[in-house]
């Protein structure tokens, strides 16, 4: 669908997208002393009625469970074709830095936050990035990146005039875009654990193919710099999953590992999301959860045991179909 940035899945890649289509970047941010959790989302839509077309900077106060959407023109979106670069108004983005100066009705926040030791999905030919072969083809309605599963924050933020200091926080970084997100999908994510430099993506969710669907699903665990990775792509399989209004069991294999995953849910935040008509679908988002997480080897030894904290988790749209189609 858009064959010049395939292999760069961090940029955009909305430059000859018909609409509908949208690219968003989700950006994670948690203080040093853990106090602060933030979610700054900067992003663009093109809707067939033009007049509905506009960028945006989306942000979540996880501990006031408030989020802001900061809308812009269209033409404010300015996004570089050589790199991950993107502006949107007065604000700027990459990997390795943000830069925000917003003030409008529903308030303000500016300052700057720098990116230190990010650590990437690896991007292979075969394989560019989270969504493996699947990138390269055309037709998706959603894809998935990973910008950095884990790194570390310098700097400070201005809210409505309070100083927000995350000077050696830890950050996540990752984005989607196409025409919509899934009818349905569960979304986790923590990188908050006891050591260091752990982190963990999860996504499951309905994929249209060939007018049928199946459900397909991207996990990466990040262990002692190793990315253990569970896809639809790589032989992986759901072994058991099951939901509840408070959490999500979750058990993947691929042909060497087993990773359990239990997450447990909190009260969140309305965030704001594309339909093929506009940015009118409401999700709720926590950063708040608490996900357990397990690995073992193919022979049952344990590898890792841990509780990631801070943990953004979503799950929307028509579970009953999601599960019913892994289950089989």
């Amino acid at each position: 669908m858009f064959s010049s940035n395939i292999l760069h899945p961090n940029r955009y890649h909305g430059f000859n997208a018909q609409p509908p289509f949208f690219e968003g970047w989700y950006f994670k941010l948690v203080s040093a002393d853990e106090q602060v959790r933030f979610a700054v989302i900067p992003g663009v839509y093109l809707a067939k009625d033009h007049q509905k077309s506009h960028s945006f900077v989306q942000v979540f106060d996880s501990e006031a469970n408030e989020v802001r959407f900061h809308q812009y023109p269209i033409e404010a979106f300015k996004p570089s074709r050589e790199s991950f670069e993107i502006s949107v108004g007065p604000n700027y983005f990459s990997a390795d830095r943000i830069n925000l100066a917003i003030d409008d009705a529903l308030g303000s926040l500016s300052g700057e936050l720098a990116f230190e030791n990010l650590t990437g999905w690896p991007v292979q030919f075969f394989s560019p990035g989270a969504m493996g072969w699947f990138a390269w083809v055309p037709f998706m309605e959603c894809y998935h990146g990973v910008v950095s599963m884990d790194h570390r924050i310098q700097g400070q933020l201005i809210l409505d005039g309070e100083d927000l200091n995350f000077t050696d926080g830890r950050g996540y970084i990752e984005k989607d875009w196409g025409k919509h997100f899934p009818s349905a999908w569960i979304w986790g994510q923590s990188n908050h654990f006891d050591q260091e430099g752990v982190s963990l993506m999860l996504s499951v969710a309905v994929i249209p193919w060939l007018g049928q669907s199946f459900a397909g699903f991207i996990i990466g665990f990040l262990l002692d710099g190793t990315l253990h990775r569970f896809a639809t792509y790589n032989r992986s399989k759901v072994n058991d999953i099951a939901l509840s209004d408070t959490s999500v069991h979750l058990v993947v294999s691929n042909p060497s590992h087993q990773l359990t995953i239990d997450a447990r849910r909190s009260e969140g935040g309305m965030l704001q999301a594309p339909t093929e008509i506009s940015m009118d679908r409401r999700i709720i988002e926590t950063i708040n959860a608490k996900i357990d997480v397990r690995l073992e080897d193919h022979k049952g030894r344990l590898i890792f045991e841990g509780s990631g904290h801070h943990a953004g988790l979503e799950t929307v749209g028509e579970l009953n179909k999601l599960i019913k189609m892994i289950k089989g």
